[in-house]
């Protein structure tokens, strides 16, 4: 265990040594005793854990001695021991900081002792949450949530860094399966909001009659059911981030009680009268095109501004050059190793089979693949027999379907131009088919 180190600055020798040869009854504890004001102050470097204050020194009071530690160590907890009794001199140290106030009798040493071990506690809870932190941190750095080195990826780092530095709300876009949780996570974990809760809440999962309740609160007896009170998801993300998903999907009257929300900083839980100041960072997530959204009449255009802050629009799997293949080798060698199978290799044929797939579930589809491309793989090699696309959204959809040559080939390209957001390029390079042959469809309104 790591030493504890005490200071015991008692200028009378005989109790400064009673104290100390007490405390040291714990081999953990590193006891220093000391017999002035300034031989504390002098002694800082030594960066004590906790420090046992006499009240009346010599050289400087305890007080003045208090004042300078707090200002200086605020972290640092201090006992303030003291020969007489004084309600309002406590109330004084208290309020300067002082972590406690004892006065001299038979049973200061064990008090004392308790003390420290309740600060020792406290001392390894904290460590325990900070070499947490560190890890979850280093879990969530972008290189290791986020496999690829395409330019796409690389221009997505650029904006989660710049994002990670301020507390601007962030809007992240892109198609199902791209990951956009892990980005507002390493965003959060990457940022000074790290210190306080990452609280996520999937708008279109809950009714339009509780997402109040969910974000806001409620007070007990609100309405039918509520037994007791609850905290909403904006207390309890206060200080740290709030990852509102799927917001496309929240109800028209819902957003205008949010945009005062982010408006004011201040809620009120359901069926209370309280107004609560809050303050987290807001992440809001969508997989529909919110401007679309804003013209329909489905979302607030005050709204849209309010939460647009720094936009990050992922980029599908397909549009990723060659991310597939590093994503494709992650997931294999993660899967190997959490299920103790040798690592496995994929043929030539199969990584081409992976390349052309336009993987309508994006990275969540390719992992799928993978893995059961793993389980049905018997030796070391994962070859194109093992790779398995079962979406329902795939091309082979299209056979079942009663059409001409023409009808086929203007529904598959009118597919990968919706894939690929109408980029008529895209689209001819993924076909291997001529640029003017699409413009000549869409020319003659056939697509």
């Amino acid at each position: 265990m790591e030493i504890f180190r005490i200071f015991v600055v008692e200028d009378d020798v005989f109790y400064g040594q009673l104290l100390k040869r007490h405390l040291e009854l714990n081999p953990d504890n590193e006891v220093h005793h000391l017999k002035t004001g300034n031989d504390c102050l002098q002694s800082m470097h030594l960066q004590p854990s906790m420090i046992s204050l006499d009240y009346r020194l010599p050289d400087i009071s305890g007080m003045e001695v208090l004042k300078k530690l707090h200002a200086d160590y605020p972290d640092i907890p201090v006992i303030i021991v003291s020969g007489q009794e004084d309600i309002n001199t406590a109330v004084d140290l208290l309020k300067e900081g002082a972590y406690d106030y004892f006065v001299k009798d038979d049973n200061t040493k064990d008090r004392l002792w308790n003390a420290a071990n309740k600060v020792k506690e406290n001392f390894n809870l904290k460590k325990e949450l900070i070499e947490l932190k560190s890890e979850i941190t280093k879990k969530y750095e972008f290189s290791k949530i986020i496999k690829g080195n395409s330019s796409a990826i690389k221009h997505i780092f650029t904006l989660m860094e710049k994002a990670a530095k301020s507390n601007i709300t962030v809007s992240v876009s892109g198609e199902t399966g791209t990951g956009k949780e892990l980005v507002a996570k390493a965003i959060h974990y990457n940022s000074p909001q790290s210190k306080h809760r990452f609280v996520g809440i999937n708008v279109s999962a809950i009714p339009k009659e509780l997402i109040e309740s969910e974000m806001f609160g409620h007070e007990k007896g609100a309405f039918t059911g509520a037994a007791a009170r609850r905290i909403g998801k904006f207390e309890l993300a206060n200080k740290g981030t709030l990852f509102l998903d799927e917001i496309a999907e929240m109800d028209i009257n819902m957003q205008t009680k949010l945009l005062r929300v982010l408006q004011e900083k201040e809620i009120t839980r359901v069926g209370g009268n309280s107004e609560i100041k809050v303050d987290p960072r807001i992440i809001v997530a969508t997989n529909k095109k919110l401007k679309e959204e804003v013209k329909k009449g489905n979302f607030r255009e005050d709204l849209y501004y309010r939460l647009l802050g720094l936009p990050i629009e992922l980029p599908p799997l397909r549009q990723r050059e060659n991310d597939i293949l590093i994503l494709a080798k992650y997931f294999a060698d993660q899967f190997c190793k959490d299920n103790g199978f040798d690592n496995k290799e994929f043929s030539q044929e199969a990584k081409r089979k992976l390349i052309k797939y336009p993987y309508p579930g994006n990275v969540r589809e390719l992992r799928a693949i993978i893995e059961l491309s793993v389980v049905l793989a018997d030796g070391n090699i994962i070859d194109e027999s093992h790779i398995n696309f079962n979406s329902s959204d795939t091309l082979s959809d299209f056979i079942i379907e009663d059409m001409t040559l023409a009808e086929y080939e203007r529904k598959i390209i009118k597919y990968f131009l919706e894939k690929n957001d109408n980029n008529v390029v895209l689209t001819a390079k993924r076909l291997g088919i001529g640029k003017s042959t699409i413009y000549r469809l869409l020319k003659e309104k056939e697509l």
